[in-house]
């Protein structure tokens, strides 16, 4: 995603906050501590690529599980395929890695927009 859209989402998300009631506000702050993600936590789990640890860490459990499937059976079998298969899945998976700045924004946008709606929802 473009960084002037990821910007003009973050801009709304925080309008968005300031129109909600005290009350509203303060649970927002409070999931917002719980839910976001930390975007050199997510790099850091992204150097294991091969094992999908990133994707767990965003709930991404079935991307994940695929992920450490791979590796195993890459690792098992360590014959051409095997390796095959371990460099298919860091081709798959290196450029998040060079975009996790990226990556963790947005999820953390969309997370917390969610919440926002759930929020005004219940109003």
């Amino acid at each position: 995603m473009d960084d002037s859209i990821l910007r003009a989402r973050e801009d709304a998300l925080r309008q968005s906050v300031s129109e909600l009631p005290e009350d509203a506000r303060k649970q927002y702050y409070q999931l917002e501590l719980e839910l976001i993600k930390d975007p050199d936590t997510y790099a850091v789990l992204n150097y294991f690529f091969a094992a999908g640890l990133h994707h767990f860490y965003l709930g991404k459990t079935l991307r994940g599980m695929i992920n450490l499937v791979l590796m195993l059976i890459g690792l098992a079998t360590l014959s051409s395929i095997g390796i095959f298969v371990i460099l298919l899945v860091i081709v798959i998976e290196l450029p998040q890695l060079f975009r996790s700045q990226k990556i963790i924004t947005e999820h953390n946008i969309t997370v917390m927009e969610d919440v926002i709606n759930e929020l005004k929802s219940r109003e």
